[in-house]
């Protein structure tokens, strides 16, 4: 996704809701966060799983340094105990293994994801152990550049959602869903602006 896409984007989704130009005003334009294709980076999201970025960030070190080379083959080579002792969690360990053997299969195959559509794609991963709908999303997000991706379960976007849009209370999940409809098919730009306000009110990492 290019710059000129990237601006293109927010423009479309400004369009449909004001609301989110206040972001751009505030704050300009985000930068293209992105992560490559493959499965370094759907595990780096599965670390990325319910803990603060920053502490899978120190766990992703971890990991990397006592794999060597972040590949399916390499997380396979070390049973659950191992990659326990390189920061994971025992779920996400099986988590790991799960991943490594379905793309060392075959079962799952990252040049067949690139190909399909948004749902097909989700539905494909989601069938991997330990790959949830959100993790899902944020591949398809960020190393595939979907233009309509929306993770309704992050909680950055629903704090974020809360102040830009005045409401009353966080929204949750299923609120969040019906929320982004009118973006649609450019929520991943509603999602980045959201990302970019949470960045710059809260001071913290997000995952895009």
């Amino acid at each position: 996704m290019t710059d000129r896409d990237l601006e293109q984007g927010f423009i479309e989704v400004v369009a449909l809701d004001p609301a989110l130009g206040s972001i751009l005003e505030a704050y300009g334009q985000p930068h293209a966060r992105t992560r490559p294709q493959g499965f370094e980076s759907l595990l780096k999201i599965i670390v990325q799983q319910q803990v603060s970025l920053a502490s899978a960030a120190a766990i992703w070190d971890r990991l990397a340094t006592g794999l060597q080379t972040v590949m399916p083959e390499r997380v396979l080579a070390h049973d659950i105990e191992a990659l326990r002792g390189f920061g994971l969690s025992l779920p996400k360990a099986r988590y790991a293994h799960a991943l490594a053997r379905a793309v060392a299969s075959g079962e799952l195959s990252f040049d067949m994801l690139a190909g399909q559509d948004d749902e097909t794609a989700i539905e494909a991963l989601v069938a991997v152990k330990g790959i949830g709908r959100w993790t899902a999303e944020i591949y398809l997000l960020t190393a595939l550049q979907r233009p309509d991706m929306w993770p309704a379960a992050d909680i950055a976007l629903m704090a974020s959602a809360q102040d830009v849009k005045g409401l009353p209370s966080r929204p949750n999940a299923k609120e969040m869903v019906t929320l982004a409809e009118s973006w649609r098919p450019w929520r991943t730009f509603a999602a980045r602006l959201l990302w970019h306000h949470y960045r710059h009110t809260r001071g913290r990492a997000v995952p895009a």
